[in-house]
């Protein structure tokens, strides 16, 4: 008897075939923004679309879901022409989109597009969603007394409730603050791991190497002038993923180098003012920076381990002159530098911390900046100062390079936050009068915050 043949795999939720998209300039002209496009996504997947500002990544989501015609090529829906609005899909705008003379619970309840259900199916869908982001609580609240990360919950909560079989999110985090994205991007990592909120397949428009890495299952690479799909490479990043683990950091430099055809160097490489270390890992991604000083950051591992290392981050907040923000960023920051772990709302300080802070003044140097030779962003200034190590280079030019590399960032501020734990790890040295920075050469003695 012959074999039985195997289904034919189920077309894709949504997709797009020879897409061309063409508007008109200010002057009449026509401009090119997507130019012969082929992208899908399937049922149980993450894709991320990763590209630079301007490379029509909304364009292309907005004419996958119907919002608006392609000029040329085909639009799919499970495997049939699209006509109208994808039904099923639902959008997370990064502007948030909500109605401020709603309530949370009213907001969200605008996602079941009157569909009709029964009233308590419809109580009940509206509460789950509410949960799943949580916002249990805030039911009543207006737009106006919501925290951005509180409002983009309601946006996901919204956006969850009509149980959508595609959640589009165009840049979901970038109107919020660096730690909100953070704890936000978190929360939505969870919702997409764990299922428990339905979700089956969703698109995530980013222009971040890091949240396409840590979030997405596929990722497809976009070229601009006009937009291209130039590569789709399969996340291989195992579940848990964490921003410091090596598959991680080996994945985000393989989609660098597929961006800009140019690895991030090793620090062995770039660092010629300081011997290898033992056990040195290599560079993590380039990433912003808590702004927050050495000094800081210090005093937080003091209060630590005055309390036995290990405290409720609400009682560290409540006995600095902080606010809470504040608080969070100098705990993100010691963890950065593997001073403290952050399980749940607590702050542990690590073998490392202990270490740090049993340390002479002259002894923190260099302990110091053992962590920093593993964060990308100092190895990226390194390298560059490291063209001429011995002639400083004008500071204006390395925030260029800040603000190039991380375009969503104030790069001033960056650059400060960067000199102080540079100076105090002794890998910088910096001339006010002249506005320069250069690799450290022994003359100056550490400055820390």
């Amino acid at each position: 008897m012959s074999a039985r043949p195997a289904p034919a795999p189920a077309p894709p939720i949504a997709a797009l075939r020879g897409v061309d998209k063409v508007y008109a300039d200010d002057a009449g002209r026509p401009r090119t923004i997507l130019k012969n496009v082929d992208f899908e996504v399937r049922s149980g997947e993450v894709v991320a679309i990763l590209g630079p500002s301007g490379c029509g990544k909304s364009t292309l989501l907005r004419i996958l879901i119907g919002l608006i015609p392609p000029s040329g090529g085909r639009v799919e829906q499970h495997g049939i022409p699209l006509e109208g609005i994808h039904a099923g899909a639902a959008v997370v705008f990064q502007n948030f989109a909500l109605f401020p003379w709603l309530t949370v619970e009213e907001n969200v309840r605008v996602g079941l597009n009157g569909r009709p259900l029964p009233p308590s199916e419809a109580d009940g869908r509206v509460k789950a969603a509410l949960k799943a982001v949580g916002l249990e609580g805030h039911e009543r609240a207006f737009p106006k007394e919501l925290s951005g990360g509180m409002k983009q919950r309601v946006g996901i909560a919204r956006a969850l409730v009509g149980r959508p079989e595609l959640l589009c999110m165009d840049e979901p985090f970038s109107a919020l603050d660096i730690l909100t994205a953070e704890l936000l991007r978190t929360e939505v990592y969870r919702l997409f791991t764990e299922r428990t909120s339905g979700l089956s397949s969703v698109i995530l428009i980013t222009h971040l190497i890091e949240e396409a890495v840590f979030l997405g299952d596929r990722i497809v690479i976009m070229g601009a002038d006009p937009g291209t799909v130039r590569r789709e490479i399969a996340n291989t990043v195992p579940h848990p993923r964490e921003y410091r683990g090596d598959d991680f950091i080996r994945m985000v430099e393989r989609i660098h180098d597929v961006i800009t055809r140019v690895h991030l160097p090793e620090v062995e490489e770039v660092e010629p003012a300081a011997p290898a270390l033992p056990g040195r890992r290599l560079a993590g991604p380039v990433a912003p920076l808590p702004a927050v000083p050495i000094g800081e950051i210090l005093g937080l591992l003091e209060i630590l381990a005055d309390h036995d290392g290990t405290m409720n981050l609400f009682d560290i907040d409540a006995i600095t002159d902080y606010d809470f923000g504040r608080t969070i960023a100098v705990a993100k920051a010691a963890e950065m530098l593997d001073l403290v772990d952050t399980p749940k709302n607590d702050v542990v300080l690590t073998d490392f911390g202990r270490k740090m802070i049993s340390a002479t003044a002259a002894e923190r140097p260099a302990l110091l900046r053992a962590e920093l030779l593993a964060l990308g962003t100092f190895c990226l200034v390194i390298h560059e100062l490291a063209k001429e190590p011995d002639t400083p280079v004008a500071a204006d030019a390395v925030r260029d390079l800040l603000a190039e590399r991380l375009p969503t960032v104030d790069a001033s501020g960056l650059f400060e936050t960067l000199l102080n734990w540079g100076r105090a790890g002794h890998l910088f040295e910096y001339d006010a009068a002249a506005d320069t920075i250069a690799l450290f050469s022994g003359r100056e003695e550490g400055a820390g915050g």
